[in-house]
């Protein structure tokens, strides 16, 4: 719910000076979203605490987990940095100052949530050995095609930035 409302912000923001900058950011949040979602499902993951035991069930997943909980957060080298930083532009050349400002900074604030996150549910963890019955070697029978491309647009879009510069 925090990353909802903190995202509409960003969305609110800006609606006012470029429309179709915030549809690329709905676009992007959503599919990091249902992304992220898609992951959990995989892992079967309800809690913190199961989502702290799949790192010895599945770490690349968790791994995956971890990247897009911190593109989420707006981290430089991936997709979520990428509206966050268009509409600081779009707010700046409309001569507004201290609203880009307070929102930079409370972007740091979302990602310090999500690395809370990260690091409360050992997402960081290497592999242990674990006391349940092997449950790492079980094969997982939900099949999710689009899994896969989902997870590097959710993470690694940021090189494609200057063809969306075309919105300013």
């Amino acid at each position: 719910a925090y990353s909802s409302i903190a995202h509409m912000g960003w969305m609110t923001a800006i609606l006012a000076y470029n429309p179709t900058m915030t549809l690329l950011n709905l676009v992007l949040y959503i599919l990091m979203t249902t992304t992220t979602f898609m992951l959990f499902m995989y892992n079967s993951s309800t809690t913190t605490l199961s989502l702290s035991h799949s790192w010895n069930k599945t770490p690349l997943i968790t791994a995956s987990i971890l990247a897009i909980m911190l593109s989420l957060g707006g981290l430089p080298p991936l997709t979520g940095f990428i509206p966050k930083w268009m509409i600081i532009q779009e707010l700046t050349k409309n001569d507004s100052i201290i609203m880009p400002m307070l929102m930079a900074i409370t972007a740091l604030l979302n990602l310090y949530f999500y690395m809370r996150l990260a690091y409360s549910t050992s997402l960081t963890m290497f592999p242990s050995t674990n006391n349940m019955k092997i449950k790492w070697q079980f094969t997982n029978t939900k099949l999710m095609p689009c899994l896969a491309p989902m997870i590097i647009i959710s993470t690694l879009t940021l090189p494609l930035a200057p063809m969306l510069s075309v919105l300013n």
